[in-house]
């Protein structure tokens, strides 16, 4: 799975929290002068403000959409068990399958959710991260085991991305513990529990891999997305560090790994291409050439074998998965059994490297783990994750549709049809990011909207999204930011030209984090064409954003949104920033936040908040305590999944029977 520039593995959003699935509020705003008090309720960590009780008939309609679950692969033990990560309880935990359709051993039982379980290489015990409340300064623990659990960093800094020496006996991470704001890689040794630092330099660096002498760490450091560079940084104090492919110009780097007889690595980037292409390339610089067949998409994934007999790579091909393996030995592509359609996830060789595990998730089936057993060319499946009693099979598979943009650009959408007649209300859905892409997946609370309040979903990749080559990436930087919301503009233009099966009178924006940004721009933007709006852990001022988000990601954030302490930058934030805008907002709105956000902080919910309350404007808000970017604990996300059913139900003034 790839590297995010913050350091963790990318989940979907909607697996690890509710963002795409929140909708928006129902009463017309009063004047300033007629503005109701509003009462804050404490209930537990949660503090609602203006929320009013969920009905219990729409409580026990959701309950077992609400139930669903899904599995992660994490890797594989010394016996061939999967080490997975799913939730029994109210927060995922690592879990041990011995065999495919096996039962599910739960190991870890903590209050918060387990991320980054990794095995060691020689099969016995893990190493795992997991925060306080979801604030995102992690701290990583060793399991031997044997029932003995280590943690392994000092528990003030922010710790991710552990990887394990080829023989078992250290663990490369980052960390921030230097000074707070830069990413510096550390190895530890399990033996002493020391560590040390291989590198201190400005900048967010990463590791990816262990040479196969354990001398090498090969590490990223992350630039922007559209720029970074692969290090190899000398384990022996007497080494020293050396850029790999430097270059004059920018070149974006994806997943890498070492050859296995060390002289070379296979690696993701972007040059002399729009897209990411698969390459190899040896560590002197000779022998370099793209590798597999050349296809106008990004390679997002790779996994080699432990012997280094099999390279498997996963395409992005307009948001659907395609996997290959290469038999490096032949020179080879490998015959694969046929997969579902969807988006494939943790591709992971277990350890005889005869079989490939990954997750497989689409619209009509959860996350869950399989493998292939290459020289069979079967099929296995390791997890069947529940769906709460639904049968998922009848879920709604999107339509992957396109509409033209102000400037005669396409832009890609995935299209949920509401399975009821005559023209249906639209929830448009807008990812985070925006260096993200939204994908078709498995979502039971876009179903609830889809079959039981009736509400057709568009989910668009505005211009600015990921997976469709780095030009389209750069659409929206900096100046150019509004252009991606003049996207929604034309697909509101899009839903009226389809008056027979969408109404364009009753239309709601829903968003995440930068999607939260997209949402009050939206609603600031097309007010009359819009009844409501939400806006979960979303930028409301760009530049008290980039002043109060941590420290080590301000500096990967400028270089997306534009350095707020240039004046005519600081002048252009200010102006498109929906604070400044607030009063073009008339259309009611629910704003959602976890209290302990590191990335986009509690004070942007409340100040826009405060903003469009003190004009007149109804809003909902809801504010989760313990949590952080996204609610990961299941109580707080069904109340906040009912919540924002009930301001779609009043908001748009349907039900599914309509």
């Amino acid at each position: 799975m790839q590297l995010s520039a913050c350091g963790l593995r990318r989940r979907p959003w909607l697996a690890g929290s509710f963002a795409i699935a929140l909708l928006s509020s129902v009463s017309l705003p009063a004047t300033a002068a007629e503005t109701p008090a509003v009462t804050r309720i404490e209930r537990g960590n949660l503090a609602l403000e203006g929320v009013p009780e969920i009905p219990q008939d729409l409580a026990e309609r959701m309950r077992a959409y609400q139930a669903t679950r899904g599995a992660s692969l994490e890797g594989w033990t010394a016996d061939g068990a999967a080490l997975i990560t799913t939730r029994f309880g109210e927060t995922a935990q690592v879990h041990r399958v011995a065999l495919p359709g096996g039962a599910r051993t739960q190991l870890t039982f903590h209050v918060e959710p387990v991320l980054e379980a990794r095995p060691a290489p020689t099969g016995r015990g893990y190493v795992f991260a997991k925060d306080q409340g979801g604030d995102e300064f992690y701290q990583l623990w060793h399991d031997d085991g044997v029932g003995t659990v280590t943690r392994l960093t000092e528990g003030r800094a922010r710790n991710t991305d552990p990887v394990w020496s080829n023989r078992g006996d250290r663990i490369a991470f980052s960390s921030t513990r230097r000074n707070g704001r830069d990413t510096d890689v550390h190895v530890v040794d399990l033996a002493t529990r020391r560590s040390h630092s291989l590198i201190e330099r400005d900048g967010t660096w990463t590791p990816l891999d262990w040479s196969p002498d354990d001398r090498w760490v090969l590490a990223q450091k992350y630039i922007s997305i559209n720029q970074s560079e692969l290090w190899l940084l000398p384990t022996a104090p007497s080494g020293e560090a050396r850029r790999f492919h430097p270059s004059d110009h920018a070149i974006a780097f994806g997943p890498a790994r070492f050859s296995r007889d060390g002289r070379g690595l296979y690696y993701v980037s972007d040059e002399h291409a729009d897209v990411r292409r698969l390459r190899y390339e040896q560590l002197d610089g000779s022998g370099a050439r793209v590798l597999g067949q050349t296809l106008p998409w990004d390679v997002k994934q790779i996994a080699l074998s432990p012997a280094g007999a099999y390279l498997a790579y996963v395409t992005n091909v307009d948001g659907f998965s395609d996997l290959r393996v290469i038999d490096l030995r032949r020179d080879r592509r490998v015959a694969l059994p046929a997969l579902p359609r969807g988006v494939i996830d943790d591709l992971n060789f277990d350890r005889t490297g005869r079989e490939l595990g990954f997750v497989l998730n689409n619209a009509r089936h959860s996350s869950d783990v399989y493998s292939i057993r290459l020289s069979q060319r079967s099929l296995r499946r390791w997890t069947s994750s529940e769906t709460g009693g639904l049968d998922a099979s009848g879920f709604v598979e999107p339509e992957l549709v396109h509409f033209d943009s102000f400037d005669g650009r396409s832009i890609p959408a995935f299209y949920y049809r509401a399975p009821h007649p005559g023209p249906r209300p639209v929830l448009i859905q807008i990812h985070g990011g925006p260096e993200a892409q939204a994908l078709p997946l498995f979502s039971p609370i876009t179903e609830f909207h889809l079959r039981e309040l009736g509400i057709s979903v568009l989910v668009p990749n505005v211009r600015g999204s990921d997976g469709y080559g780095k030009t389209y990436l750069q659409l929206d930087n900096a100046e150019k930011r509004e252009d991606s919301v003049r996207d929604i503009g034309a697909l509101l233009d899009w839903i009226a030209h389809r008056p027979g099966e969408l109404d364009a009178s009753r239309v709601a924006v829903a968003g995440g984090s930068y999607g939260g940004y997209m949402t009050l721009a939206s609603m600031a933007h097309f007010d009359d064409r819009l009844r409501c709006g939400i806006d979960t852990v979303g930028i409301s001022n760009f530049v008290t954003f980039l002043t109060q988000t941590q420290e080590y990601r301000r500096d990967l954030r400028r270089a997306e949104y534009g350095d707020e302490r240039d004046p005519a930058m600081r002048a252009v934030l200010e102006r498109i920033s929906p604070t400044t805008n607030a009063h073009r907002i008339a259309k009611p709105l629910f704003v959602i936040q976890g209290a302990n956000d590191p990335r986009v902080p509690a004070t942007e919910a409340e100040q826009i908040v405060e903003t469009v309350r003190a004009q007149g404007g109804r809003v909902w808000y809801l504010l989760a305590k313990d949590e952080g970017h996204g609610f990961r604990k299941k109580p707080n996300r069904d109340l906040a999944t009912a919540a924002s059913a009930l301001f779609l139900r009043q908001c748009l003034g349907t039900e599914a029977d309509d």
